[in-house]
């Protein structure tokens, strides 16, 4: 019984860590002041016109136009990266980290991002 007691909690921490690990929400996202924050918007330009966080930048990582923009973007900077689901900002994210940029909160989906962030969806 005991050992029975055991395996499930330690299957119940492994599943608490993967979940906190495969959220949008990282510890850059929590630690970061949004203010001063370049946002971007990872999803495509019809996305981005359909609904997107004031301020936000798009920079579509599936086609190529984020990938061509990180050279005119200091690596130094804050940066929030969203989109749908939180797939794309993810890959957003690995990539900014692969190319030197330091500070990156990865928010997952746009409401994620804006109930985060506290800033507001500009819709059409």
């Amino acid at each position: 019984m005991r050992k029975t007691i055991m395996s499930m909690a330690a299957v119940a921490c492994i599943g608490a860590i993967a979940l906190l690990s495969s959220c949008g929400n990282n510890e850059e996202a929590i630690t970061m002041d949004y203010s001063t924050a370049i946002i971007i918007d990872v999803r495509t330009t019809e996305e981005f016109a359909a609904g997107h966080l004031d301020g936000a930048v798009n920079y579509n990582v599936e086609d190529g136009t984020l990938e061509q923009a990180l050279p005119s973007l200091d690596p130094n900077a804050n940066y929030v990266v969203y989109c749908r689901s939180g797939r794309r900002s993810a890959v957003a994210a690995d990539l900014m980290k692969d190319n030197g940029f330091t500070q990156i909160a990865d928010l997952g989906s746009l409401d994620d991002a804006a109930d985060t962030t506290g800033f507001v969806i500009i819709n059409g």
